[in-house]
């Protein structure tokens, strides 16, 4: 594990027309000082993700990517970067443009300055840009993020968002199951049974939705299963 670097966990899949975009803001983003990892994971897209991914990779020393056979889910293609991340800590990012790498000073802060070993961001909190989009989206997510709270015992005000930061050994001490987006509530559950339980920050971050016309891939059938992983992972580890 290198203490200078950051990892930064891309899975992908179908997004040949953000990814280019996408990595180009995460390499320019201000990494509070730490050299970047960037790890893109092609969860078997169908599209030229893995082409394009191939492509920024031969033009920067720094990205690395692996490739799933088949379409696994986002779980299955963090797990896959987290075993390979070298960094002291381990940001997870979407390949989409819903989340800004700019944010990630804010995101990195305070387990540099000592205070946290994982941060989760909140688009619900904080002075940031939020696009307006889906109600009941934002109904869910509360309600998903209360429910989570409900056994875990803290106050995040939004579990299921993308921006999780973690100190590497804190990710080194789980072992995760999920292969969807299941992924927010198990990683959740489990942070919160560690022994001793890992000092956990919120910031608030801007948010650039999308729309389902745009790619967004997330059902209510995962809000179902949400609830199952946050029940499962909480009582029955």
């Amino acid at each position: 594990m290198s203490p200078n670097t950051v990892s930064i966990v891309i899975p992908c899949y179908n997004e040949s027309a953000t990814l280019e975009t996408l990595v180009g803001r995460v390499l320019e983003a201000d990494s509070m000082g730490l050299e970047k990892q960037v790890i893109i994971v092609d969860d078997g897209s169908d599209d030229d993700s893995h082409a394009n991914a191939e492509a920024l990779a031969d033009t920067d020393p720094r990205i690395r990517v692996l490739k799933h056979p088949r379409n696994m889910g986002k779980g299955a293609a963090l797990r896959t970067g987290f075993a390979v991340a070298n960094g002291q800590i381990v940001i997870v990012q979407d390949a989409d443009l819903e989340y800004n790498p700019a944010q990630f000073p804010k995101l990195l802060r305070p387990i540099l300055e000592g205070h946290a070993e994982v941060v989760f961001g909140s688009r619900f909190i904080g002075s940031e840009s939020h696009r307006i989009l889906y109600f009941w989206h934002s109904v869910g997510n509360k309600f998903l993020t209360l429910l989570s709270n409900m056994f875990t015992n803290l106050n995040l005000t939004d579990m299921e968002v993308c921006y999780k930061v973690f100190r590497k050994d804190v990710l080194d001490r789980l072992t995760l199951c999920e292969n969807r987006f299941g992924f927010e509530p198990e990683i959740t559950a489990k942070i919160c049974r560690l022994h001793p339980r890992p000092a956990i920050y919120e910031v608030g971050i801007s948010y650039d939705g999308r729309t389902f016309d745009a790619g967004k891939k997330i059902t209510w059938i995962d809000g179902v299963w949400a609830i199952y992983c946050i029940v499962r992972y909480n009582l029955f580890p």
